[in-house]
């Protein structure tokens, strides 16, 4: 028996029904996005700061079938400007303008102020999502037409929903963001042992300075968070925004809100001197990943806001074992803080057939060097590589040196001895065995002594029993 499903366009999320939009944003097969639920957008809107006056008037669509249960929504923004966005298409509304076209107002599907990759297509999940996911890509095509609007984007899709986009006249824009990937590892310090020796070194100078003044960081999420952090945070996010947009996006009440239904899915991390907040991070956690989303303070310690957003954020996902961590939108300084490139997608609906030539144009060149920049910043990766480097590329002194080891009884002894040997800065690779008793270094003896073995292989518990000739 065929189903009749219907679509409508909704001005306002208090026109739907929470529980049935959260049913089709999260299912419970797929990752849980704190940004897709309808409490996260619905703060966005009832805040005022995603809301007609700010540029963001709702039109989100929703698809229901013949007994009115909802089985799809794409949170769609009518926009006047291009602002919070982070997918910039600025240059093409000028050379629209240039040429005698009306670039403004604009369809977006997107998250406001969020440049976080995931679903656009809230698909509840069953036989009919194919179908549900056309009619909502046709109903904001619609929409366009019927709006006379000079185009409709849908930013930062995940790679799972390219297969719904399809379409001659649909333009697919490939970018990239900076990702921290968890390796399975089991500490900051596995972490740490993963990096090149120069990269785990400078890491470790910057947390020290970052805290060098004598402060404390404090996590706080659930009902840890109170009204006071929030006034706090929110000068330090004030702070942030008027330097970098001018006029920050999001409102005080928004905090207050998603504090009231989303406390469990934040994490606020802020330093502390002499007892007073000095500066602070703010974290949304996913069932897969943690996002960072804002920053500030309001003094200024070197290396502190790397420690805040990208190191805290890094410990916290190995601790409770989160996949990756995204860290936002642009920044190269990230790379050598852990964060690798990862391809990003957003697509494109231009009506006016000139439009869409220049700009499919623009993304062929685009394309090309977006490509050359993610395989030079992959060159970059502060990651060891899988081989060993040829001696010819270490530095002369280089030596290999095999120790004498007793106690280690399994895999687990000789991975922990590795690891601890690893930290040690002139130490480049080290590979224990607990069947010959022996572990293989290969060291800087100008920086790494044979005793300094000896005191790392004692306090990780096992006996040294001297180098071998």
């Amino acid at each position: 028996m065929t189903t009749k499903l219907t679509s409508k366009t909704v001005e306002s999320l208090t026109q739907v029904n929470a529980q049935d939009w959260d049913a089709c944003a999260n299912p419970d097969n797929l990752p849980h996005s704190p940004f897709l639920t309808h409490d996260f957008l619905w703060s966005l809107e009832n805040s005022g700061s995603a809301i007609p006056e700010t540029g963001w008037k709702s039109q989100h669509i929703v698809v229901s079938d013949e007994q009115g249960a909802l089985l799809g929504c794409l949170p769609l923004y009518l926009k006047g400007h291009s602002r919070g966005e982070f997918v910039f298409d600025q240059g093409w509304a000028e050379a629209y303008e240039q040429a005698g076209g009306r670039y403004y107002p604009k369809l977006l599907s997107g998250v406001p102020f969020t440049p976080i990759s995931g679903r656009r297509l809230l698909l509840k999940g069953g036989p009919h999502d194919e179908e549900v996911a056309a009619i909502l890509i046709e109903h904001a095509m619609a929409l366009t037409h019927n709006y006379q609007l000079s185009s409709l984007h849908f930013n930062f899709i995940d790679d799972s929903q390219l297969k719904y986009f399809d379409h001659p006249d649909l333009l697919v824009r490939r970018g990239h963001q900076f990702q921290f990937e968890n390796q399975g590892f089991e500490s900051f310090d596995d972490f740490l042992i993963s990096l090149s020796s120069r990269k785990r070194k400078a890491i470790r100078k910057e947390r020290a300075r970052a805290v060098q003044a004598g402060l404390q960081i404090k996590h706080l999420t659930g009902g840890d968070l109170t009204p006071e952090h929030w006034d706090i945070f929110f000068k330090f996010y004030t702070d942030t925004g008027e330097r970098k947009w001018g006029t920050p996006y999001l409102t005080r009440s928004f905090f207050s809100m998603i504090s009231d239904c989303l406390a469990d899915q934040i994490l606020l991390v802020l330093a502390y001197r002499d007892g007073q907040a000095i500066a602070g991070a703010l974290n949304f956690i996913g069932s897969d990943a943690l996002y960072g989303r804002y920053w500030g303070s309001c003094e200024y310690h070197p290396s502190l806001h790397f420690e805040l957003c990208y190191y805290q954020a890094i410990e916290y996902a190995i601790d409770h074992r989160l996949k990756r961590v995204e860290a936002g939108a642009q920044g190269e300084h990230k790379l050598a803080r852990g964060y690798l490139p990862t391809q990003t997608n957003s697509i494109h609906y231009l009506p006016d057939q000139g439009l869409r030539k220049a700009v499919a144009h623009f993304l062929s060149n685009e394309q090309r060097y977006i490509k050359m920049e993610h395989e030079i910043l992959s060159e970059h990766s502060p990651f060891r590589k899988t081989t060993d480097e040829p001696l010819a590329g270490r530095r002369n002194n280089m030596e290999q040196r095999i120790y004498q080891i007793d106690g280690m009884t399994c895999g687990g002894c000789t991975s922990s001895l590795e690891k601890r040997l690893l930290l040690e800065q002139g130490i480049e690779t080290a590979s224990a065995s607990h069947e010959s008793n022996s572990c293989e270094v290969t060291l800087d003896p100008t920086i790494v002594s044979d005793e300094r073995i000896e005191e790392i292989t004692t306090k990780a518990g096992f006996e040294y029993k001297g180098k071998k000739a």
